[in-house]
């Protein structure tokens, strides 16, 4: 969404503010997935192949690992290594994770600016139906998503505070755009951070999400099976329903138009408009929706 929005816009003019709840400590380096994928992807350096990690990424440390008994399940490639062990180092002396966050966007040379939407530490936690507790990498990664949840917490997420500018920005933002996230696990654990939702509820009118449903199936991820599982359905209404009053509009996608009317009822805006980002045209006709909505 941010490298559509910037087709249109001048970067300067664009700020992510990214989810953290997915950070892990591994390795004894602090490892920011949601960040790192956004750098890379605007940056140009992203691996289209796996979605995830660097562009011409090689596995020969993680190989080593595996082969000398250590923990492999959670892959960091050689180049992406780069990146933590820089994080772990700068964290260590006392930087925070903005300015961290900032350092490596310079050196990409990417011109969005990214915030993280705290600089404490905060954790997406998975109780399954079976009683289990997983971190959100067990369950995403381990256990490749293929679980029954029956809640989900985000741990320190009532303790944090916004990071730096973070409610400036949302405040006197023109739009606030909500990208095609899973609302439940990549949207949530920022809403949950005091002040922010705040916000949001505040200036509802400025505030427009895109569904990441296509006919009732997300196009990677879980967020259609959580859906199921927390909400009862996989549906641009549950969407609706799980932003709870925040949005003034929710964009679905074109092959889903039937469902205008009963998001609608939920007390939103709905518009629907092709979602799918499949090239640079299809990017840039669903970026224009989102600001002339």
């Amino acid at each position: 969404m941010l490298r559509a929005l910037r087709l249109i816009l001048d970067p300067r003019e664009i700020v992510g503010i990214v989810n953290v709840g997915d950070d892990l400590t591994l390795h004894g380096l602090r490892i920011c997935p949601d960040l790192d994928t956004i750098t890379y992807t605007l940056a140009g350096l992203d691996n289209t192949e796996t979605g995830w990690g660097r562009l011409g990424e090689t596995w020969r440390a993680m190989a080593e690992l595996e082969l000398l008994g250590g923990e492999a399940w959670f892959s960091l490639g050689d180049l992406d290594l780069a990146t933590h062990l820089y994080r772990t180092q700068r964290l260590s002396e006392g930087a925070s994770l903005s300015t961290v966050t900032q350092e490596l966007l310079d050196r990409r040379g990417v011109d969005v600016m990214l915030l993280p939407a705290t600089d404490d530490p905060i954790a997406t936690e998975f109780t399954t139906t079976s009683g289990q507790r997983l971190s959100f990498q067990e369950y995403f990664v381990k256990h490749h998503h293929d679980v029954e949840i029956a809640s989900i917490e985000f741990a320190g997420a009532a303790q944090a505070t916004p990071a730096p500018h973070v409610l400036d920005l949302l405040e006197t933002a023109e739009r606030i755009i909500i990208s095609p996230s899973n609302p439940l696990i990549s949207i949530q654990p920022i809403l949950a951070i005091p002040g922010i939702a705040e916000v949001l509820r505040a200036r509802r009118d400025r505030v427009v999400a895109v569904s990441p449903l296509i006919g009732g199936r997300a196009l990677k991820g879980p967020a259609d099976r959580l859906l199921v599982e927390l909400a009862g359905e996989a549906s641009n209404v549950a969407v609706a329903v799980a932003y709870d009053g925040l949005l003034g509009t929710l964009v679905i996608d074109a092959g889903d138009s039937a469902e205008v009317r009963s998001v609608e009822a939920t007390g939103i805006r709905c518009i629907a408009t092709p979602t799918l980002m499949s090239d640079e045209s299809a990017s840039r006709s669903l970026a224009k929706a989102m600001l002339d909505a």
